[in-house]
């Protein structure tokens, strides 16, 4: 009988240990959160995000992804596409490179022969471009044009392909290289002809890189000579005057800035203006502020980037992500071009500069929260299992992402950040969770006696902050919850 009483004892006890670990943070039923009592959620329904929308706010598409398809029509497909991006809230397109390549039809704009050749003269073995012709091209850009889509072009500056051979006797040993560009040798528009005393070495210097060697030694484009200057930015019939004024782009993407000068990026803004960002492709958030010091330009956030492939991926320990000054946005935050990926990140030899598909939509999650300018990627956002996850982050960043940033938590399974709002906007509360469960946590909001919804639409608590703010939110176990109050 002393066995079954204690037998019995026994269970009782393990019964109310459950039920007391129940209650713990790690759970998502804890009833502090917003339940009436029975395991449901109080009801809660989100405001209307749309009449918190921020005047010229918005994101940019990264159009293309590496070797896209069809070739010959991608100007075309990516003109399909502008309705509803515009629809989404995206307020610029990142088109690729547009002039003539060496590699022709294959080519994907970085090996630039002819700037002015952007699909209607019959070179390297084709009149179009890998993503169509010049007439396409232009289509494309009044449809975003009317749309209030700004169109941004790449510029490739640095480096150029497929030119004539030529002996450049300022290469001891090394003389022959393919500088020599005219009608007959892959400018067949025959502006902006060149030789190998436009290249480095030359009688100027060996090269004009900023703190990096040439990416193309050989047919590196020296920028201190005034003839390359003119016909790059200074001359009214200039690459960038053609591509502005006749053409139409809004503004510019460098690329591989780290192979000249950023006083150069300066130079062409000045002269023609428009947005710019360049791609310093650098980890370091203080040599992306020093080149944006020098260039005056944004540039994009390799750091966050790195940053959140380090916490979320290799490291699995968000702690990183409060630390001061370790990302450009935290620095510089009208400056930092945020993304979660781009063309080079995403090839399929690429295995380590990428972040994982399945932390993808928390890495989105927090450039559409955080500041800084953020950028979609073509294949994440038309990817049937991102897109509408995509489309309402998206509306979070244009209506409630505003205020200052507060990190109220960031250790190795969690980090909570504040949105402070602005005005009648009421902000936001973003929650990551890398844990195997979920997680509560018990923060203080801008938001007394509201109740809350995830508008995220990842956890279905409709919590009720307190008179001083505090309230208990959570996230679910490998995800994320958004927070902000509900309609009353």
């Amino acid at each position: 009988m002393k066995n079954t009483v204690k037998s019995i004892t026994s269970i009782i006890f393990g019964i109310l240990s459950i039920a007391f670990l129940g209650c713990s943070s790690d759970d998502s039923t804890d009833n502090s959160s917003g339940d009436n009592g029975d395991g449901n959620s109080v009801d809660a329904t989100k405001l209307d995000l749309n009449q918190f929308k921020q005047e010229g706010v918005g994101v940019m598409m990264q159009a293309f992804y590496w070797n896209v398809e069809p070739i010959g029509g991608w100007y075309d497909e990516v003109n399909s596409k502008i309705a509803d991006w515009s629809a989404t809230g995206v307020n610029k397109i990142w088109l690729p490179a547009p002039g003539k390549g060496q590699s022709g039809k294959e080519s994907m704009g970085y090996d630039p022969s002819d700037y002015f050749d952007v699909g209607e003269l019959d070179q390297h073995e084709t009149i179009e471009t890998r993503f169509g012709s010049r007439v396409e091209l232009e289509s494309l850009i009044q449809k975003a044009h009317d749309n209030k889509i700004e169109v941004i072009a790449d510029i490739v500056i640095s480096h150029n392909s497929g030119g004539g051979k030529e002996a450049n006797p300022l290469r001891p040993g090394d003389t022959e290289v393919y500088t020599l560009f005219n009608e007959q040798n892959g400018n067949a528009s025959g502006k902006f002809n060149r030789d190998y005393n436009h290249y480095h070495p030359n009688d100027f210097h060996n090269n004009d890189g900023f703190e990096e060697n040439p990416f193309f030694a050989k047919t590196d484009l020296c920028h201190d000579q005034t003839y390359v200057q003119d016909w790059l930015w200074g001359r009214d019939d200039s690459v960038a005057e053609f591509y502005k004024n006749t053409l139409k782009f809004d503004g510019w993407r460098f690329d591989y800035v780290k192979s000249f000068d950023p006083k150069w990026v300066k130079a062409w803004n000045d002269k023609v203006g428009g947005f710019s960002v360049g791609e310093n492709f650098d980890g370091n958030a203080q040599n992306l502020k020093k080149w944006v010091d020098a260039s005056g330009s944004p540039a994009f956030d390799f750091a966050c980037f790195y940053k959140l492939d380090e916490t979320l991926d290799r490291n699995k320990d968000l702690t990183a992500l409060g630390v001061d000054n370790n990302m450009l946005r935290k620095i510089y935050p009208d400056k930092a071009v945020t993304f979660t990926a781009n063309h080079d990140t995403e090839k399929d030899t690429n295995t380590d500069n990428n972040i994982s598909f399945g932390n993808k939509m928390i890495a989105y999650a927090y450039i559409l929260t955080h500041d800084g300018y953020p950028t979609l990627f073509y294949n994440d956002y038309e990817n049937d299992q991102f897109k509408d996850k995509l489309k309402n982050l998206v509306l979070i960043h244009n209506t409630i992402a505003i205020g200052d940033v507060q990190i109220i938590k960031a250790t190795k399974n969690e980090y909570i950040m504040k949105r402070n709002g602005q005005g009648n906007n009421p902000g936001l509360i973003f929650y990551i969770n890398i844990s195997n469960q979920a997680k509560q946590s018990t923060v203080t909001s801008n938001w007394a006696g509201k109740k809350l919804i995830d508008y995220a639409d990842n956890s279905k608590k409709a919590p009720i902050a307190e008179a001083n703010g505090q309230v208990s939110i959570e996230a679910p176990a490998k995800g994320f919850s958004i927070w902000s109050i509900a309609k009353e």
